[in-house]
């Protein structure tokens, strides 16, 4: 996955203040200290539906919750909006076409290791970078994503959060947001990216609300499905000089016992 560079009736709910600039560090430790809820708190009673941005996105953000609704008998949809293939841009190796196709079988071997069938995943294959996140194509893309929430009945669509620092998760959550307005289901929000935001940096917030999943029991599932996106994290595709891979500060922040997700206004 490409990345940009970095930007220089629930239980009692996290809450930083209305429309007044928070520093992340701030709003990523309200995110930390979120209560605790049930995976229905969450998600409802209906199907939860996972927009992922890349191939990836998936396990790192909500990998558990995903574990823990397949063992609650309630196996989640996820879309996977973009084909990923901007990750190893220079690699002879993997030209496109060839690391669109391992990116896919690398994520049915990740939505295995979480309980997942590959049935429930679809690839939207949308380019690598190019997520639209306002007119027409985002409506479209809205649309699409909104008759897959109808076709499954979600209760709720989970999308990146909206100040995750990369383009492309931005835009899956403006896609979602619409989505949920269509399809009418409540909106939902994971940060991956954003665990990483400089201390300092800050964000137009608004008044966010949320909740904790406990994953403790889903940690080895939630590990296994992310070693399973081998391209991201062992350089398997090596890409040249722009090769990625996913840093340790990040897949630590990630490998923790909880899930966090916020609720939209």
């Amino acid at each position: 996955m490409f990345i940009s560079p970095l930007v220089r009736a629930l239980p009692r709910l996290g809450r930083v203040e209305r429309w007044r600039p928070a520093r992340a560090g701030r709003v990523l430790s309200e995110m930390e200290a979120l209560p605790f809820a049930g995976l229905e708190a969450i998600v409802g009673d209906g199907t939860a539906l996972v927009l992922a941005p890349h191939p990836d996105d998936e396990s790192l953000g909500c990998g558990g919750l995903i574990a823990e609704a397949c063992a609650r008998g309630r196996p989640p949809v996820v879309a996977v909006l973009t084909d990923g293939t901007l990750s190893h841009p220079t690699s002879r190796d993997f030209p496109p076409s060839r690391l669109k196709a391992l990116r896919e079988t690398e994520t049915r071997a990740a939505a295995a290791a979480l309980g997942l069938g590959t049935d429930r995943l679809h690839f939207l294959g949308l380019p690598d970078g190019q997520a639209p996140r306002d007119g027409l194509a985002m409506r479209a893309a809205a649309e699409r994503l909104a008759r897959l929430a109808r076709d499954h009945a979600a209760s709720a669509i989970l999308a990146t959060w909206e100040h995750d620092p990369h383009p492309d998760h931005a835009a899956a959550h403006a896609i979602a947001r619409e989505a949920a307005r269509l399809a009418d289901a409540r909106l939902v929000s994971y940060p991956v990216w954003g665990w990483m935001l400089p201390p300092r940096h800050r964000l137009p917030v608004g008044t966010v609300t949320g909740a904790r999943l406990d994953i403790a029991r889903h940690l080895p599932a939630k590990r296994r499905a992310i070693a399973a996106h081998a391209s991201q994290t062992t350089g398997v595709a090596p890409g040249g000089p722009a090769g990625f891979r996913l840093p340790e500060t990040l897949l630590a922040l990630l490998d923790r016992p909880f899930e966090s997700f916020l609720f939209a206004r």
